[in-house]
C-alpha cells in the first residue's frame, strides 16, 4: 500500500492509474477504523481497479463544543488495517494541505443541509460537503464508498454530485453492526460498560418502529409516538431525534407509500450517537 500525505504525491502516484484507465474507488474516513470502514473498503475492492482511502478529521465539520480534540486517532493502527484489507493508496494529509491559510470557499447544500443532523449540528454538512468535493477533485474517483449509517450525509452528497456535475457513483454499503444490533461507530470507543448497554436504545427503538410498520403501520406521526415510548424506556438517554423522512430531501413525510428513511439521534452520557434504516412498503 502506498502512502501520499500531499495533493500532489497522491496525483502523481494516481495519475498512471488514470491513464490505464483503470477504475479508482475512494473511501473517505475520518480514521479511528472499524468493520464498517473496512466492509467499505473490501467493496471498493471488488467494485474498482483500485482502492484509495483518505484519513483526514475534518475540522470543517466539528462544531465549536463538539469533540473535534478527543476524536480518536491512531494513524499506525488504520494504516495496519488498511494494509490488511489490501487498501492500494493511503492518502492522509494534515490539515494544512487541505485548508491551505486564507482558504474562504466552502460548498453549501441548500436545505437538505439543515435537516436531521444539520439542524442539531449546525455547520456540520457546509463542511462534509466541502472536503468531500476536495477529495473528489483530489482523487478523481470512478465510484466512492459510504456507509449507509450516515443516511444524512449521503443525500447531502448525492445531491452535491448532481447539482455539481461531478462524474463518479456514490455507492451506499450496508450499517454494519455488533451482533446485539449496535450500529459500529467510532464514537462507540467513547462509551463506558454502562453506557455501551444503554446504547442499545437506538436500535430497539429502529426495531420497534419497524415492527409497526411490517404489520402494515404507515401513518408517521404513530410510528414516531409508539418509537419515542420505546426510547423512554432508558431514561438515561436523551433523544436528540427521531424521524421518518424523505431519503432524498430528507423532508418529514406523513405516510410511508414509497422507501422512507427512519432515522434517529441520541445522546449516550456525552457521546452522540445515530443509526437508521429503510421502510420500504414494496
Amino acid at each position: 500500500m502506498k502512502t501520499a500525505s500531499t495533493i500532489q504525491a497522491l496525483r502523481a502516484q494516481l495519475e498512471p492509474i488514470r491513464r490505464a484507465g483503470k477504475t479508482i474507488g475512494l473511501v473517505p474516513t475520518m480514521g479511528a477504523l472499524h468493520e464498517g470502514h473496512l466492509s467499505l473498503v473490501r467493496t471498493a475492492k471488488t467494485q474498482t481497479d483500485v482502492a484509495v482511502v483518505s484519513l483526514f478529521v475534518n475540522p470543517l465539520q466539528f462544531g465549536p463544543k463538539e469533540d473535534l480534540a478527543k476524536y480518536p486517532r491512531n494513524l499506525e493502527r488504520d494504516r495496519d488495517l488498511l494494509e490488511s484489507e489490501g487498501a492500494d493508496y493511503l492518502f492522509a494529509p494534515a490539515i494544512e494541505e487541505m485548508y491551505p491559510p486564507g482558504a474562504v470557499t466552502y460548498v453549501t447544500v441548500e436545505e437538505l443541509s439543515n435537516r436531521l443532523d444539520g439542524l442539531s449540528r449546525p455547520g456540520h454538512f457546509r463542511g462534509v460537503a466541502t472536503v468531500v468535493a476536495k477529495l473528489f477533485h483530489i482523487v478523481e474517483p470512478t465510484r466512492a464508498f459510504f456507509g449507509q449509517k450516515d443516511a444524512a450525509q449521503v443525500a447531502v452528497l448525492r445531491r452535491m454530485v448532481r447539482d455539481l456535475n461531478f462524474a463518479l457513483e456514490i455507492v451506499v454499503c450496508p450499517i454494519v453492526r455488533e451482533p446485539d444490533g449496535l450500529a459500529l461507530s467510532s464514537r462507540n470507543i467513547y462509551l463506558n460498560p454502562t453506557e455501551r448497554q444503554q446504547a442499545l436504545i437506538l436500535s430497539r427503538t429502529i426495531s420497534h418502529i419497524r415492527e409497526a410498520f411490517e404489520q402494515g403501520e404507515r401513518n408517521v406521526a404513530r410510528m414516531i409516538a409508539a418509537g419515542q415510548g420505546t426510547f423512554a424506556t432508558e431514561p438515561a438517554a436523551r433523544l436528540d431525534y427521531l424521524s421518518i423522512v424523505d431519503p432524498e430531501s430528507l423532508a418529514p413525510v406523513e405516510a410511508v407509500n414509497r422507501p422512507a428513511l427512519l432515522a434517529i439521534a441520541a445522546w449516550i452520557g456525552t457521546t452522540r450517537l445515530i443509526d437508521n434504516t429503510i421502510l420500504d412498503p414494496h
